[in-house]
């Protein structure tokens, strides 16, 4: 459990996750519920990913983006649920101070590109809405693979920082974290020093990761709404705005929880609350944006349909 340094002074050399109760008969009920939403949350995601590769209707900048979302929906789960679902079973709740820093950046990286990515769709929306007749041209395939490898970069030097600040922190006793993953405030809420320079750096990159975004969504949304409300058939504003919705739900599902968990400080930490809101964000989040967009979206039901025609054909 412990490894010296050469200081004489004790450093963890791994971490106890305390996950959501000690209960063996609830956490085997949790087992069950968990493992259901990870399997949906993936299979999900994965159809969505599927149907968008096989129907060439839908090889366009939007079903593009939508695809590299799932995939990051369906990283973000397979990052941390795997191993919740493991320690819910197990005798053992233990991660070793590698993959616990393992965790946190991946996780951190995937959560923090798909922050980068609503940006881009919402550009993506504003384009095909405010200029239609040049939307190929402007968001040809040359720039959507440019913004979705900037969206990774920015995502994943973004985690890196934080995950080195957080775990640069001398851990010299407690171990235990309460949470079901290695997630940064509450992995950092066990440091044995101040870590207010940690949290102010950390709410800097927070601020650039999340504020900034949103600002540039909402102010794509302000041009969007004013370019609908000039459209003269009902018909056609309707369905532009329908567009839009899909995008905006999934938004604030995702941008609400994630959010709070970051830019809030440490002082009004709440283990069990956060462990909440961090599910939300991470599991439901994955689960809801299959169906949010499948729901609302014709040429996805269009293409499940064309798939499911093919099926019996065959």
């Amino acid at each position: 459990m412990w490894m010296i340094s050469g200081q004489n002074q004790s450093w963890v050399s791994e971490f106890i996750l305390l996950g959501f109760s000690s209960d063996p008969t609830t956490n085997s009920i949790l087992f069950i519920v968990f493992l259901l939403i990870y399997l949906s949350s993936v299979m999900g995601n994965g159809l969505i990913i599927l149907l968008i590769c096989l129907d060439s209707h839908l090889h366009t900048p939007m079903y593009f983006f939508l695809c590299i979302l799932a995939m990051l929906d369906m990283g973000c789960v397979t990052t941390t649920m795997p191993q919740m679902l493991v320690h819910l079973l197990a005798h053992s709740q233990s991660i070793s101070y590698a993959g616990c820093w393992l965790q946190m950046y991946v996780f951190g990286g995937l959560v923090t590109t798909e922050c980068t990515l609503f940006v881009v769709m919402a550009y993506d929306r504003y384009v095909a809405i405010c200029y239609p007749l040049h939307y190929t041209v402007i968001l040809n395939w040359g720039l959507c693979i440019r913004l979705t490898a900037g969206s990774l970069v920015c995502g994943f030097l973004s985690a890196l920082l934080h995950t080195f600040f957080t775990m640069s922190l001398p851990y010299c006793g407690p171990n235990r974290v309460n949470h079901y993953f290695c997630e940064g405030p509450a992995v950092r809420n066990l440091a044995c020093m101040d870590t207010h320079l940690i949290e102010m750096v950390d709410l800097v990159l927070s601020v650039f990761m999340s504020l900034i975004p949103i600002s540039l969504i909402v102010t794509s949304y302000i041009h969007i709404a004013k370019a609908i409300l000039k459209i003269k058939s009902t018909q056609a504003r309707c369905k532009a705005f329908s567009t839009c919705t899909s995008h905006l739900t999934v938004v604030s599902f995702f941008y609400g929880p994630a959010s709070y968990i970051y830019m809030r400080p440490n002082s009004s930490y709440s283990p069990e609350r956060d462990k909440q809101v961090s599910l939300f964000y991470n599991a439901f989040t994955a689960l809801l944006n299959p169906v949010v967009y499948s729901l609302r979206n014709k040429d996805i039901k269009r293409a499940f349909l064309k798939a499911m025609g093919h099926g019996r054909m065959n």
